[in-house]
Parts: C-alpha cells; sequence; structure tokens
C-alpha cells in the first residue's frame, strides 16, 4: 500500500485529506512516462498545442470558485487572494496558448556570403518543474503552460504543504486534451530525494525551481554536475521608496497591497518601506489605521487576512519582531487576532528599525511593515541596493521622471511604479543577484524551455 500523508488547514488546523507520499522510484516512474510522451507531444502542431492550452484557461474559470476555496482551505490565504490567483494563473494557460503558435526564428544571408543561416528553437526535452506552497495554482502553470507550448512534457513537485490544487490542476488539464505522460505529478515529503532523482536522470534536461535561496543554490550545484538547463525564481527582500512628493492615498493602497497580500507570503512581498522624513508621521498614521483596520481570521468566515503557513513560519516572524524591538524598534499599530487556533500572526507595522536589523536583511515572508525614514537619496539607494537580493521593488512618487529614474537604479527585476503589484503573464518575472536566473511569462518564459538551432545551408553564387 502507497503511503500517506496529510494536508492540514493552516486556519483551522484541521486535517483536509491525505495523498500519495512518493519516492525517488515513483519519480524515477515519472520521467518514463514523461519521456514517453515527449516524442508525440513535441511533434504536435503548435495549433493543438494552443487549443490545448486554451481550453485550460477555459476550465479553469469554469472551476474558479471550486479552485478558489480549495486553494483557501489548502493555503489558507482569503477567499478574495485565492479568487484572484485563479484568474492570475489561468491567463498563463491562455498567454502561452498565444505564444505556442508565434514560436519565432530567423533567415538570412551569412556576412561573408554563400550560405544562408536559419535559426530555429525546439524544445528541450523532460522538464521538472518545483513550486511553492504560497501560490499552489499560479506558480504551477506559470511553469507547465511554457512547458507545453514549446512541446516540453513535464513532471511537477508541488509543496507538500499545498498538493491538492495541483492536482486538480493536473485533472483539468487532462480533460482539456492533455495526453497521459505530458504531465506527471509527484506529491511527497522526501523533496530531496524526488528532486535529485531527477537531477540524475539523463532524460531531465530541464529544472525549474520556486523556492529559498538557500534551496536554490544547492539545486544549482546538482544540475551543474549534468549541465542541466536551469531557471531560478529566488527569495527576495523588496523595497518600498515613498518620496516627500507622493500621492499619500496612492503610496497607502498600493504599500498594502504590497505588503499584505497572501499575509506577507509572497517573493515579492514589500519587507522593507523607506518613507521620506518629510511625509514619514503622516505615513505611518495613514497606513497604521488602514492596518488596523484589517481582518484577519478564516475565509470562510470573509478575513482578509489568513493563517502563517504553519507553526514554524509563525515562530521565525515572532522572533523577528522580538529582535526588532530589543533593539529598539516600536510596534505602533496592529490587527487585532481572531479567538481561534490557526497559525495567525497581527499584521504589524514597526517604526524606529534599526537599518541593520535582520528584519530588513532577511525575507520576512508575513504580515509585517518595518518603516524606515530617509531623507537623503543616495543613502537610501544604498540601503536599497544593500542585499543579496534583487527580485521586486516600489517606488511612490508624484515626479513621475523622478518615479523613473530612482526605479532603474534599484537593483531589482521588476519594479512597480506607483502601484503595489507588479505581476503579470505578459512581464518577465524574475531578478537579479540571487533572486535567481532566467524569466517566466512573456516571451521570454517560452524560450527558457527551449533550446535555439541554427542551420547554415550552402548558397552557391
Amino acid at each position: 500500500m502507497t503511503a500517506t500523508f496529510a494536508v492540514e488547514d493552516p486556519a483551522t488546523l484541521e486535517i483536509i485529506d491525505h495523498v500519495p507520499d512518493l519516492g525517488p522510484a515513483d519519480a524515477r516512474a515519472a520521467v518514463d512516462r514523461a519521456h514517453a510522451a515527449f516524442a508525440d507531444w513535441s511533434r504536435t502542431a503548435p495549433r493543438h498545442r494552443s487549443d490545448v492550452l486554451r481550453r485550460a484557461n477555459e476550465l479553469m474559470l469554469r472551476d474558479r470558485d471550486e479552485l478558489a476555496a480549495l486553494i483557501a482551505r489548502e493555503n489558507g490565504k482569503s477567499l478574495a487572494d485565492a479568487a484572484g490567483e485563479v484568474t492570475y494563473a489561468a491567463e498563463f494557460f491562455r498567454w502561452f496558448s498565444e505564444e505556442a503558435v508565434r514560436p519565432g526564428g530567423e533567415y538570412g544571408e551569412s556576412p561573408a556570403g554563400g550560405t544562408r543561416t536559419i535559426v530555429t528553437h525546439r524544445p528541450v526535452g523532460v522538464a521538472a518543474l518545483v513550486t511553492p506552497w504560497n501560490f499552489p495554482a499560479a506558480m504551477a502553470t506559470r511553469k507547465i503552460a511554457p512547458a507545453l507550448a514549446a512541446g516540453c512534457t513535464v513532471v511537477l513537485k508541488p509543496a507538500a504543504e499545498t498538493p491538492l490544487t495541483a492536482l486538480a490542476i493536473a485533472r483539468l488539464l487532462a480533460e482539456a486534451g492533455v495526453p497521459d505522460g505530458a504531465v506527471e505529478l509527484v506529491t511527497t515529503t522526501d523533496a530531496a530525494g524526488v528532486v535529485t532523482a531527477w537531477l540524475d536522470d539523463p532524460r531531465v534536461r530541464k529544472v525549474s525551481f520556486t523556492g529559498s535561496t538557500g534551496v536554490g543554490r544547492h539545486l544549482l550545484r546538482q544540475a551543474a554536475d549534468r549541465v542541466v538547463n536551469a531557471s531560478m525564481e529566488l527569495g527576495g527582500n523588496a523595497p518600498v521608496v515613498i518620496t516627500e512628493d507622493a500621492d499619500l492615498d496612492a503610496a497607502v493602497t498600493g504599500t498594502l497591497t504590497a505588503k499584505f497580500r497572501n499575509g506577507g507570503q509572497a517573493c515579492t512581498a514589500a519587507n522593507r518601506i523607506y518613507v521620506h522624513a518629510a511625509i514619514a508621521d503622516d505615513f505611518v498614521e495613514r497606513f497604521g489605521a488602514a492596518v488596523e483596520k484589517l481582518v484577519v481570521g478564516r475565509s470562510v468566515d470573509g478575513a482578509e487576512i489568513g493563517p502563517l503557513i504553519s507553526s514554524r513560519a509563525v515562530d521565525r516572524v515572532t522572533a523577528l519582531v522580538d529582535e526588532a524591538t530589543d533593539a529598539g524598534a516600536r510596534v505602533t499599530h496592529r490587527a487585532p487576532l481572531p479567538d481561534a487556533p490557526g497559525h495567525f500572526f497581527p499584521p504589524t507595522v514597526l517604526v524606529d528599525v534599526d537599518p541593520a536589523s535582520p528584519i530588513l536583511q532577511e525575507e520576512v515572508f508575513g504580515p509585517v511593515a518595518p518603516v524606515v525614514v530617509w531623507d537623503d537619496e543616495e543613502e537610501v539607494l544604498r540601503q536599497v541596493n544593500g542585499t543579496e537580493y534583487g527580485l521586486a521593488a516600489y517606488v511612490f512618487a508624484g515626479d513621475l521622471g523622478r518615479a523613473l529614474r530612482l526605479g532603474e537604479r534599484v537593483d531589482a527585476g521588476m519594479v512597480g511604479i506607483n502601484r503595489g503589484l507588479v505581476s503579470d503573464p505578459s512581464a518577465p518575472f524574475g531578478g537579479v543577484k540571487q533572486s535567481g536566473l532566467g524569466r517566466e511569462g512573456a516571451r521570454a518564459g517560452l524560450r527558457e524551455y527551449q533550446e535555439t538551432q541554427y542551420l547554415s545551408v550552402d548558397w552557391p553564387a
């Protein structure tokens, strides 16, 4: 009998379901099936692959309410956040259904003459995908959609905390017409064993991972042994820079979105809020008042902020806040907590935060907003860029030219200008420095699953 593991509702601590706890042997068997399916799927006409992906988009939107409820239950996020995630996740199927029929290529005469050069793109092969728990639908579709569009087949390991959403998406893909073996799921508590089995398999030619920078470094070392094509979407420590001429209402609203979407459990979440001294008191008062109004609790009760994913996550965020306050930071505003057993942490605003505090150097992954006051643009940019991370950032300024100039000087792969969201399937998602390698979404997302080939054709004068 196959072993199973439990999936917990982090808002109630109840067991939702049990799923198979598979291991390295099952991982290799999944590659067997994906490799067998690759020959036919890679030769399938791009229009057919496009139609299948478009149908997957339609099916996800058809089942939006059921998928949102499932995400909210196994992840804990609010129903509004979960519904937004489903819509966003489904859009990757639509976007890449359109990219599937626009593979691109080049044709031209060589500079020396006598030959013609044809440049084309071919699917890389079987792709191993590893996704996190914080966006269980979107992180899966953001990888599956371009892989299938390119003609690859995939093996997917969803996070052990949230496997049910991935299983539901796999069922929808089968209904949409994805052939057997083209998308193989391996649910497991032995992530290291499963992923190592894939990276050791010569038939796996691509790995795409979303998760912590520490795990990403380890996987890159493993991928190097076989020179496996690797994409890494790793940790973040996103700053928000608010200038003295910013629209305060827009800055408060945008920062709330950037900080508290999914309870702060997002790699793009605002972790450090740098506010100009001229408006700092006003900003903290308005922002803090909005934070105190946030409703924390279960999604089924209409809460805006759900629980953290685990008790370990609560302990970690608590320790970061305690360390900051021990060093002189002050809690100015907090939302009330529900009288409930889940892994809840109160949305919190901190001021007087030491610029060297660990809460500003580490990825918080929780609903804590540390505020730092600044009055020198060069110094604030030094602090903003003084981290190993470079995924996302946000700039709020009244002068659009100044906002753009600041944005261009921030070491980040994505910068929100006067808005608290940066993700879009049509835009290249990814970071610089130790926040990752490669891009997801846009045309760049398709290229991550393709190899470039050129044909040199003799062309006598």
